[in-house]
């Protein structure tokens, strides 16, 4: 459970760093294309490491808000040229509730995702061989939702996965995980879903042992 704590404690202070850097762009008058200033600067500027300014740049970068050009500097883009989808980064930015909110809105996505699988069986084939390949769950969980025919929810899924990746690191697909995702994909060959349901929620207690799963079908 330190561990956990941690992780949200990590969370809590690397999201105020981004509101911080943001609440600066905004005050300095800075406008897309316009240089921000270097990490060092910034670390004086807002009172923090360095590694942590790293890291929120690199979220702003992650969420097309901002561009590193090698041996220039980093500097702001126009939003303007963007999908309204990737602005969605700024209200995750804006919650402090941000982690939890991230993998409710993923699971949501994820089961609706595996509900779609019940009438695509012949896709089954393609996913078993990314299982077989993949290190990564959220690999394998992408090449789900991206059999899905919703381009929205594929989208938002990336960036929430993205976003989630950077708070707290990659999810090693392990051997329990694997044995799990087997077993839900067997599920959906039979046409099972009680069974893809309750093998779901199993792979995603491994993943966080507090999260709370609703049911997927019911």
């Amino acid at each position: 459970m330190t561990e956990v704590n941690s992780l949200h404690t990590h969370a809590k202070v690397y999201i105020g760093i981004v509101h911080q850097l943001r609440e600066m762009i905004t005050k300095d008058g800075l406008q897309p294309g316009d240089k921000i200033p270097s990490e060092r600067e910034l670390s004086e500027r807002l009172n923090v490491g360095r590694s942590s300014v790293r890291e929120a740049l690199r979220a702003l970068e992650l969420l097309g808000l901002i561009e590193t050009r090698r041996g220039e500097g980093t500097f702001l883009r126009d939003f303007r040229d963007h999908h309204l989808i990737d602005l969605l980064g700024m209200f995750i930015l804006q919650d402090d509730m941000a982690q939890e909110d991230i993998l409710q809105t993923k699971m949501m996505i994820e089961k609706e995702a595996l509900k779609a699988l019940f009438s695509e069986k012949k896709k089954m084939d393609a996913l078993r061989e990314k299982l077989s390949e993949s290190e990564n769950l959220d690999d394998v969980f992408r090449e789900i939702v991206m059999m899905s025919s919703n381009f929205l929810s594929q989208r938002i899924w990336n960036i929430l996965n993205d976003f989630e990746t950077l708070i707290c690191g990659e999810k090693k697909l392990t051997a329990p995980m694997k044995e799990e995702v087997i077993g839900m994909l067997h599920g959906i060959d039979q046409q099972e879903k009680e069974t893809v349901q309750e093998t779901y929620k199993r792979v995603r207690k491994i993943v966080d042992e507090d999260a709370t799963i609703s049911n997927i079908f019911f």
